[in-house]
């Protein structure tokens, strides 16, 4: 597989998954551009892929902000083909103590006290920046047809307890990449994305493990509801990545939601 002919843009290329993404289209020659809020991240990101890396501190709520990356992109890397939407993620103020309701919540972060703020922030992250990143950057595809890849989540299928604004979110980016695929199909522009099962990230871990390195309740019900009984690494979702990435293999393929998650989708519990 020969991507020397892709500039890829990926959002939230400081974090675990996407600098990943952005290390294994770069070893089949991509010229990468990483854009994340945090600038010292993506620093560290291209230093360790090399000279086809390029790093920009981008505020991806911003559109302004996306548009000064774009220039970068395209006066550095060249035209736009290929887009990674991997912004994203939860926020302590949009998320319930407890999984389910109950008569006594005193003291308990409940459905109610959560704060507007954090519903608005989770939203933004997720839905709005994929919004605005697709909108500055697809325009170089249009007339050349290009590639796009949104990270969507388990809790598009099913809603997770505690994260009501997450889940939605990633529900959200699930539509929106189907509702992508159908607009931008007569420009050649395949949409789809891919969504992780569980995997262990900095946004998650303290969910999963307790500070002595135990694993948590909740990840005895994850485990439990995943057939695989094991969580993911992110090497697993390399292959599928690779796929979508490659015309000569899923040039017929828009539209869809591709889940790496062990079973946990198809799982019913009994």
């Amino acid at each position: 597989m020969k991507l020397s002919d892709k500039v890829v843009v990926i959002t939230g290329a400081g974090g675990v998954i996407c600098s990943e993404f952005a290390k294994a289209l770069a070893s089949e020659g991509a010229k990468v551009a990483l854009l994340d809020i945090n600038g010292d991240a993506v620093e560290k990101v291209a230093s360790e892929i090399g000279e086809n890396a390029l790093p920009i501190e981008c505020n991806c709520l911003d559109k302004a902000d996306i548009e000064k990356a774009k220039e970068q992109v395209n006066a550095r890397l060249g035209q736009v083909n290929f887009l990674i939407n991997g912004a994203g993620g939860n926020n302590p103020r949009a998320s319930c103590d407890n999984e389910t309701m109950t008569p006594d919540t005193e003291g308990i972060k409940d459905f109610f006290a959560l704060e507007e703020s954090g519903l608005k922030f989770v939203f933004d992250l997720n839905i709005t920046s994929a919004f605005l990143v697709t909108q500055v950057f697809a325009p170089d595809m249009v007339k050349t047809g290009g590639n796009i890849i949104n990270i969507s989540s388990m809790n598009a299928y099913r809603p997770l307890t505690k994260i009501p604004a997450y889940s939605a979110a990633k529900a959200g980016i699930s539509n929106f990449t189907q509702w992508l695929a159908v607009h931008f199909a007569p420009c050649n522009i395949r949409c789809n994305a891919i969504a992780p099962g569980f995997f262990v990230t900095n946004q998650n871990r303290a969910l999963l493990f307790n500070e002595d390195g135990t694993p948590t309740a909740r990840t005895g019900k994850i485990l439990a509801a995943t057939p695989m009984k094991k969580f993911g690494e992110i090497s697993d979702l390399i292959g599928t990545l690779m796929w979508l990435a490659d015309d000569s293999a899923s040039g017929f393929v828009t539209g869809a939601i591709i889940p790496v998650d062990g079973g946990f989708s198809a799982y019913s519990g009994v």
